[in-house]
């Protein structure tokens, strides 16, 4: 069909479509009562095909002729009386009389109920063009779409081609659709307006003036359509008859939240609630319904992974998609619901209950949801799965406790919905979880006597389980996590259904926290008292003290506070309305207990009418004034106000962390991040993430960074802006496993009899498991006589590194190698044995050194840019542990010729010493080792090289500014990497 140049074309385009394929008929807009806000023609309609009964007995014995005019406008009244209005209307029964109508009539859940389904194709999908609705004007609405005569949808459209797009139509209902006084369009009557331009499509569910507020509905940034009008999905798909009634029927509802406000008459916190009405988002509704059809399709047994960025709505996407798994049917004529218990699994601790509130929206049925959260036990959980609930919301915590119970249900199917799937779902928690889940028996007698076999059924239990579906969200998925939940298309490994964080940004879910990124250099000069004669000392640990010796100096610890607290007061105290807060991430519970008191201290000094808070884990005794503190201690907060909600309040506007809060903790009133740890990956996203919630006044965002290079932190988001993927390539080699047995084997720390003895006590249920004690301390004795220190490290090593290896990689693959699982159990308790080799730190050193000089200078303040890419992630390689190639101690002044000769510049002795330590400490780094292998590209290797260099380097500005700032100089730092990096590329890759 030919497009039109005038917005009556692109009407007309609609309308036909949807008469012809969409499952509508047109209606004349003067069948529309403007004072009961319905058709009366399309209700009655309705009543008399789906319930003549029930209409013939109101006509015969109570309203006689009058019988149309009386049920419409009881209809009428019925909205008016009832809460939730539309939605209620259609969703519950219209009473009048005795009788009982239903107002429309939704797609059963399955195909053994046929009068069901001849109602369900009896519903009246309507039509209307150029609606005049009100009765104090001429204003007209171009689309409304009646479900039985009731409103549920409007359409504002208009034609590129007139140079008006849906900007126009979004003005034209903001500034000319008042709901004020208008029943039509009052608050939860039209469920959803659509601003619908060729090219763009927004909605709102509330007209409210100028306060409306409209969300894009769009594929993705750009809509694409070759054949048509690039915004057809909307009449093509989402308002068709069967999915418009789906929406009302499975996604539309009302959602009220409760938050805590700070009230200024009471000064007090006061409970405010809000009430919005949800419509799911284009990728909301997109993920929930792409994923029921591949289970339609696929059946159970399946993964499906969901990256849905921070501002997706990823509670409510959960939130539907567990109430439409928990009863649904793969085929029509099937009996029961495909999946027994729906379990969605959450890593935190204290769940969100917005989750059960939202499905009892959708469906009130009394025991529908069991909510397992910190205060239940795992028998609440044990119960709940007993009994067979359809939805389960509990903690991946707690699932290791009951596996052998669950086990004894062979015949019951799962979905497991997982909330941040994190590497931990790649873990034994997870392996525990499939286990407990399975079709495999674990309580019952050893069908056979041969070990192998228990130990092959062993396997099948703790791999992929043909009875659970899995469906993992999570906004920055780790390599594993791709490995684990992500799909094989076309080449390439990637999630399942994908919302960016550059979606996210660009349409304004979430602020762009790289904005105004201020980086700051500590510039300082620690020198060895000259009286003290000279000592060797481990390097590594030298370093790392040392660097946490002048981080921990009061004078750097006020310098530090003194620009934040400055910062503060005179830039971010001002944003969003005078109401900003900020966050100031600290590297320990130590630093934050030291800026907490030296915030006190400067604040009450500049005599500020606010303070800080702090967040810090247990107790910390500080050496500096001998005492010991706690959060509550330090805080002295009254009654039981927790500290997320004393931030609200106004004499609070600071709050100091270490560790906590720094990921899940959504406060819209943070403006400014001032950071003092180092980040990396995913943390630096999550971290700096605290900032990016949305409110109104909220204009833009802060970083004031002491630590991080930004490079490397728009790295980290620049790797999660766009959609993450692994090529085919790249997965983790299930072979790497014989590679490191065979390394372990070369110790000769055990025999494979002891392995065998170990595994015939384990896995025979009966025995007597302290026999096992025995053989792990002969290999225990072994190992300690036997072994220096340096391969016992080595030893361990390789031990981890199986152990993680084959935790993965026995969930992702089927294979069944008997002798690798005997491998797993028995190295997984010989870990636990082997004795912890506990290094002294070298705290003598500290006093041999002195701080010489301290300052904080601002290098610039700049945005960080992210470009439109996706990124690319690798399968796990495990490198060999290797011995180091110097020795580990050296005198305190004995370095560095080398480097004088080659970089021209001038190092002195103290100099060579930490970046020997540097040196070691890239050699011990078996990640990135592990990435010099011909399977990796020279560029990849260089890029990680590079990059792990630049950290290690940031580690000098805590041990020694002046080397750092000459290996930072660009001409020097270009050219020892680029020496250092050929030299380990020829030697590990090329072999030469």
């Amino acid at each position: 069909m030919a497009q039109g140049t005038r917005e009556i074309h692109l009407e007309e385009h609609i309308v036909k479509y949807l008469v012809e394929y969409g499952g509508y008929h047109e209606v004349s807009a003067s069948a529309y009562d403007k004072e009961l806000c319905l058709i009366p023609s399309e209700a009655i309609a309705f009543i008399q095909e789906t319930q003549p009964e029930k209409y013939n007995l109101l006509k015969l014995e109570q309203y006689g002729n009058k019988v149309d005019e009386k049920i419409v406008a009881n209809i009428s009244k019925t909205y008016k009386d009832s809460k939730d209005k539309t939605l209620d209307l259609l969703r519950n029964k219209v009473k009048d009389r005795g009788v009982q109508f239903d107002m429309v009539y939704f797609q059963p859940a399955n195909d053994k109920s046929p009068e069901h389904q001849e109602w369900y194709k009896k519903n009246r999908l309507a039509v209307v063009r150029q609606l005049k609705y009100s009765t104090k004007n001429n204003n007209s609405i171009d689309l409304v779409l009646f479900v039985n005569g009731i409103p549920a949808v409007t359409l504002e459209l208009k034609n590129e081609l007139t140079g008006q797009n849906h900007h126009n139509a979004i003005k034209q209902y903001i500034q000319d659709r008042d709901p004020k006084g208008e029943p039509f369009l009052e608050f939860k009557r039209c469920l959803v307006h659509f601003a619908v331009g060729t090219e763009k499509v927004f909605m709102t569910t509330e007209l409210k003036g100028k306060g409306t507020f409209f969300l894009p509905f769009n594929q993705g940034l750009d809509n694409f359509n070759p054949d048509g009008f690039a915004t057809s999905y909307l009449w093509e798909d989402v308002l068709k008859k069967d999915s418009l009634l789906d929406l009302l029927q499975n996604y539309i509802n009302i959602q009220t939240d409760v938050e805590k406000e700070y009230d200024a008459t009471s000064k007090s916190l006061k409970e405010k609630k809000s009430t919005k009405l949800l419509f799911p988002r284009f990728h909301q509704r997109r993920a929930v319904q792409r994923l029921l059809y591949a289970v339609k399709e696929e059946g159970v047994g399946k993964n499906y992974l969901v990256q849905h960025s921070a501002g997706s709505g990823k509670s409510n996407t959960i939130t539907w998609l567990a109430y439409r798994l928990a009863g649904f049917y793969q085929n029509e004529n099937d009996d029961k619901a495909l999946y027994d218990s729906v379990i969605v699994v959450n890593d935190r601790r204290v769940l969100d209950k917005q989750i059960q509130n939202n499905i009892r929206q959708l469906d009130n049925t009394p025991g529908l949801v069991a909510y397992i959260d910190e205060n239940k036990t795992a028998q609440d959980l044990k119960k709940a799965i007993e009994e067979g609930k359809r939805i389960i919301i509990t903690t991946i915590q707690k699932f290791p406790v009951i596996s052998e119970t669950i086990a004894s249900m062979p015949e019951r199917k799962y979905a497991v919905i997982i909330d941040e799937a994190h590497s931990s779902q790649s873990g034994e928690s997870a392996r525990h979880l499939k286990k407990s889940l399975s079709l495999e028996e674990a309580e019952k007698e050893d069908i056979s006597e041969d070990l192998d076999d228990i130990i092959a059924e062993e396997i099948k239990r703790k791999g992929k389980q043909p009875n659970i579906s899995f469906f993992a969200f999570t906004a920055t998925p780790k390599p594993k996590t791709e490995e684990l939940f992500g799909r094989l298309i076309d080449g390439r490994i990637k999630a399942f259904d994908t919302y960016t964080m550059e979606q996210a940004i660009k349409e304004g879910f979430i602020r762009d926290v790289l904005k105004n990124y201020m980086s700051f250099k500590r510039y300082y000069k620690i020198i060895k008292r000259t009286e003290i004669k000279d000592k060797e000392y481990e390097k590594k640990k030298t370093v790392r003290l040392l660097g946490s010796y002048v981080d921990l100096q009061d004078h750097a610890i006020e310098r530090k506070a003194r620009i934040m607290i400055e910062h503060f007061v005179s830039q971010t105290q001002n944003e969003i309305q005078g109401k900003a807060r900020a966050m100031v991430v600290t590297k320990s519970r130590l630093h934050a207990v030291r800026f907490k008191r030296k915030f006190d201290e400067i604040m009450q000094e500049m005599k500020l009418p606010y303070g800080a808070l702090v967040a810090f884990s247990g107790t910390v005794k500080d050496s500096e004034t001998n005492e010991e503190y706690t959060e509550t201690s330090m805080n002295q907060l009254q009654g039981k106000i927790s500290i997320p909600e004393a931030l609200k309040l106004p004499q609070f506007r600071i709050l100091i962390v270490a560790n906590k809060f720094q990921t899940g903790f959504d406060e819209p009133m943070l403006h400014t991040m001032f950071v003092d740890k180092k980040l990396g990956g995913a943390s630096t996203v999550q971290t700096l993430s605290r900032l990016n919630r949305t409110m109104r006044g909220k204009e833009s965002t802060m970083v004031l960074d002491f630590v991080n290079d930004p490079e490397l932190v728009q790295k980290d988001f620049q790797y999660y802006y766009g959609e993450n993927f692994m090529e085919e390539d790249n997965q983790t080699d299930p072979n790497s496993l014989y590679t490191v047995q065979n390394k372990i084997d070369s110790f000769n720390v055990f025999y494979q009899n002891e392995v065998e003895a170990f595994a015939d006590i384990f896995f025979r249920k009966g025995n007597n498991y302290e026999k096992l004690n025995p053989i792990l301390k002969a290999v225990t004795n072994r190992y300690i006589a036997e072994l220096t220190e340096e391969d016992q490290t080595n030893f361990k090593s390789e031990v981890q590194t199986f152990l993680k290896l084959y935790r993965f990689l026995s969930q992702i693959i089927t294979f069944t190698d008997v002798e690798l699982e005997k491998y797993y159990v028995f190295l997984t308790a010989l870990l636990k044995m082997l004795p912890y080799i506990k290094t002294n730190l070298p705290l003598d050193v500290l006093g041999e050194v002195e701080l010489d000089s301290y300052k904080i200078q601002h290098q610039y303040t700049t945005d960080l840019a992210l470009v439109s890419e996706n990124g690319e992630m690798y399968g796990m390689t495990p490198g060999g542990a290797s011995g180091k190639e110097e020795d580990e101690f050296d005198m305190l002044t004995n370095i560095i010729k080398v480097l004088n000769d080659t970089f021209g510049i001038d190092l002195t002795e103290e100099d060579k010493v930490e970046f020997q330590k540097m040196k070691d400490k890239i050699y011990s780094n078996e990640e990135l080792m592990s990435f010099f292998n011909r399977n990796n590209s020279r560029d990849n290797i260089q890029d990680k090289f590079s990059e792990e260099i630049d950290n290690e380097l940031l580690n000098f500005i805590n041990t020694k500014l002046e080397l750092y700032n000459k290996l930072s100089e660009d001409r020097v730092n270009l050219m020892f990497k680029k020496m250092w990096f050929d030299d380990l590329y020829n030697r590990r890759v090329r072999g030469i």
